[in-house]
This record gives C-alpha cells, sequence and structure tokens, in this order.
C-alpha cells in the first residue's frame, strides 16, 4: 500500500519551483511556449512510503491553453547515475539542499506511481506545517484514481529503461511499459484520446482489461479526469 500523507512546509525555496520549471522546461523537445507566460495550474503528491524522496506532478501553461504535466521528485541526495534527469539543487529553508529530478527517471517516482495506477490508489492526504510546528490539513488540488484494484500485481520499473517519444516519456522492462505524457492539449482535456498512449488503456471499463492501466486526474477547473500516465503489462511467457 502506498503512503497516505504529503507534509508540506511554509518556508522557502532558491531557485523557487517556478525558476526550476521556467530554466528546465525549454531544454525539452516537446515544450512549446514561452516561460516568460509560465503560470501554475495545479499540482497533485503522492507519497514515497519510506519517506525519503518528494513526489509532485506540476501542471503548468505556457502562453496559451495547452497544459504542460511535469512530474518531479525531491531528494536529500543525488540520485546514483541520474545526472540525465537532474534539474538543479535547491536550498530548501527546512530540509536544506535538495536535488530536483525529472520524476520519469527517477525510479522511486515510477515504482510509487505505478502502484497507484494498477491498485486503483488516489492522491495522497497533505498536511501544511508552519515555522512554529503546527500542522493542519489542506485540500488537494488535484484529484487522481488509477484505473485498477487493490489485488491486482504491480509490475517492477525500478531499472525501466527512459526514453522520449514525442511528448511522452517511456519507461520500459520486458514485462512492463508506463509512459507518461507531457502535453494535454484541448482534445486531451476534453477527454479525448492522446497520442503516444494506448488507447486501450485510455478508455474506462473493467480495471486492468488486457493489462492496460491508467492515472487520471482532474482539478478546478478541469472536472473532466483527463489520462496523465499509462501502464500497461505483458504475461511472461
Amino acid at each position: 500500500m502506498i503512503g497516505v500523507m504529503a507534509l508540506i512546509y511554509d518556508t522557502t525555496m532558491s531557485p523557487s519551483k517556478h525558476e526550476l520549471l521556467a530554466a528546465w522546461l525549454p531544454t525539452r523537445p516537446w515544450f512549446r511556449g514561452d516561460v516568460a507566460l509560465l503560470e501554475r495550474v495545479a499540482a497533485y503528491r503522492v507519497d514515497d512510503p519510506e519517506g525519503e524522496v518528494g513526489i509532485e506532478g506540476h501542471f503548468v501553461t505556457a502562453g496559451d491553453d495547452t497544459i504542460f504535466h511535469v512530474p518531479l521528485t525531491y531528494r536529500g541526495a543525488a540520485l546514483a547515475d541520474g545526472d540525465d534527469f537532474l534539474l538543479d539543487t535547491t536550498a530548501h529553508g527546512v530540509l536544506g539542499t535538495r536535488w530536483i529530478i525529472d520524476g520519469t527517471g527517477d525510479p522511486v517516482f515510477r515504482t510509487v506511481i505505478a502502484e497507484t495506477i494498477v491498485h486503483g490508489g488516489r492522491e495522497t492526504e497533505e498536511w501544511e506545517e508552519s515555522a512554529s510546528g503546527v500542522r493542519t490539513p489542506r485540500e488537494p488540488a488535484t484529484r487522481l484514481r488509477g484505473s485498477g484494484a487493490p489485488d491486482h500485481a504491480v509490475p517492477e520499473l525500478w531499472a525501466a529503461s527512459v526514453s522520449e517519444l514525442g511528448g511522452v516519456t517511456v519507461a520500459e522492462t520486458g514485462f512492463a511499459t508506463l509512459r507518461i505524457p507531457h502535453v494535454l492539449d484541448a482534445a486531451a482535456l476534453a477527454g479525448g484520446p492522446i497520442a503516444g498512449l494506448p488507447t486501450d488503456a485510455q478508455q474506462a471499463g473493467v480495471p486492468g482489461a488486457d493489462g492496460h492501466y491508467a492515472l487520471r486526474a482532474s482539478w478546478a477547473g478541469q472536472p473532466v479526469p483527463v489520462t496523465i500516465a499509462t501502464l500497461s503489462t505483458v504475461a511472461p511467457e
């Protein structure tokens, strides 16, 4: 079972998340926008059961209605062999230096997202901690729902190979493929299919039918759930 709580500190980060994204997004081949017009739309959080890695997904716009989906992880040390996925380091007012990673390249993100998808999981509970240490619950900005069920087997994606195909990051092993779309256009936001994702995984139906699963998100202003990840499994021969 995945964790159930994310703790958000009332503190500073330098550079900020906005600054990190504004510097990194133009390096991605799928990004088309003006970072001077970068705006946050919503974000989601899922919890690392070990409590070591912060996991978030950001939805931003950059001058038009297209929404860009950017998963990030936050670590207290560099990710081994993870230089290709490093955005930068940042100074966190409570936790100190944090390494900010493209989530698709972080095995903890892949593991937790896969479990959320396959087990029919949801967003994590959020709590804010004030400078004085007082914790209060916070309403999540984004709702998540995996299409699977608790008794379904979660494939191992720790050692997956990761590549970008168009606007989709693909993490695959011999038995499973996780796909993360980064570009959500008007058709996708209306509930339509997203190029690069399996059609079967995007359709509502029997959980895990034919080995296809999806993770869908909704937020204020986006009542129609949009697919933000798919996972396809292949039974070993």
